[in-house]
């Protein structure tokens, strides 16, 4: 392997979200979704040489920003972006929260499938709207669709948005063709506007398949709209820099207006160097990341399987995070983070972070170098065993 991603490196100290926060300096950190890796070297050397040249004023966003968008979209998802669809900004939730705010008024109803990332409920309710949960069904250590609930909860008239994680963290789900297929119908059907969260589309594994849920049909691009961003995939959420794909031009000009009105339509040159580096020199490296980030899924299933049985770990088509089933403790989630944190110094997320499906689940960043995987796997073991 040409990028060595077993290499430890010393991240407390750096003012770090993930390492920085914790307690003491003992707790090992498996939580936050950022990974314990460098990125890519070409976006390395790109951030290098803009940092040479030692002025960093406001910036504007050249015609190569959209160009790198949309080849690498066109490239690796055969999905065509026309360059004027795209509306820059400064992460996936701000961009969420205003194109909730650019395609709702406060009290209209949004729908989410949970459990299901955590940041959905506050761009929800921060907009002065209603969430309406489709809980998802788990079943066999993963998770499918109840579309007849889908169904009666995007009948409501007052359901004005969908808001859909592909792939879905916590639940690891890359939705299928068929499923998306389904989807789309039942929010046309009923007037409901599909906002897809793709964050994670780059962190797909084995045979399954990414698809942009705007891609499957022109009517499916009419009627959704879609934020990506390259900070998953490349280890750049720092950086701040993240896309809003809406073929409309009507509500697009809403979304614009949304994102002035929300204060985030400036970026900084970094993540404007950081997105084109990496779309345009960083496959190999990424190619190479899902390789080792399989492997440790490979790793903990088989950890699992040997000395913790009764904790099984859903089956993971997507995002670098792992969904353990810790239900045989009884524990509510919370309860149980703490504890882990308290008596073995390790620390996760309940799962209830995610919804009240998630009680009694935790989730697992496999994104690290395995000793550290090790490490955590151990403390947990420690821990059932007390």
């Amino acid at each position: 392997m040409k990028y060595d991603f077993d290499k430890l490196i010393v991240r407390r100290g750096t003012d770090s979200y993930k390492w920085d926060s914790a307690v003491s300096d003992d707790v090992l950190p498996m939580w936050v979704a950022d990974m314990d890796f460098t990125t890519a070297p070409a976006v390395i050397d790109a951030l290098k040489r803009r940092v040479e040249h030692g002025v960093f004023g406001y910036t504007r966003v050249p015609d190569s920003y959209y160009t790198s968008v949309t080849n690498w979209f066109e490239r690796r998802h055969n999905w065509r972006i026309s360059n004027e669809w795209i509306i820059y900004t400064s992460g996936v939730v701000p961009a969420i929260s205003a194109v909730i705010k650019a395609l709702t008024k406060p009290g209209d109803k949004i729908l989410v499938q949970t459990p299901v990332y955590n940041c959905f409920f506050s761009s929800i309710r921060n907009n002065g709207c209603v969430m309406v949960s489709s809980p998802l069904v788990y079943e066999n250590n993963t998770y499918h669709i109840d579309f007849e609930d889908l169904e009666n909860k995007a009948s409501d008239p007052d359901v004005k948005l969908m808001l859909l994680c592909n792939p879905h963290n916590p639940a690891c789900r890359v939705w299928t063709e068929a499923e998306l297929h389904r989807i789309g119908d039942i929010c046309i059907k009923h007037s409901v506007m599909v906002v897809s969260d793709e964050i994670h589309c780059e962190l797909v594994f084995g045979d399954n398949k990414y698809i942009p849920f705007a891609s499957i049909s022109d009517e499916f691009l009419s009627h959704s709209v879609t934020c990506v961003s390259p900070s998953k995939a490349f280890n750049i959420a720092g950086l701040q820099i993240a896309n809003i794909v809406c073929s409309d031009a009507a509500m697009r000009a809403k979304i614009d207006r949304a994102i002035n009105d929300n204060e985030v339509c400036d970026v900084n040159p970094f993540g404007v160097i950081a997105t084109q580096a990496a779309y345009r020199d960083g496959e190999e490296w990424l190619s190479q990341l899902l390789d080792y980030i399989w492997n440790n899924y490979l790793y903990m299933k088989d950890f699992c399987s040997k000395y913790l049985p009764q904790f099984p770990v859903a089956v993971l088509e997507g995002t670098y995070l792992a969904w353990m089933d810790c239900r045989v403790l009884n524990m509510p989630a919370e309860k149980l983070e703490e504890d882990l944190i308290q008596k073995v110094k390790l620390w996760l997320n309940a799962g209830t972070m995610y919804g009240a499906e998630g009680e009694g689940f935790l989730r697992w960043n496999l994104a690290c170098p395995r000793a550290r995987l090790e490490e955590g796997l151990k403390r947990f073991q420690k821990y059932v065993n007390l």
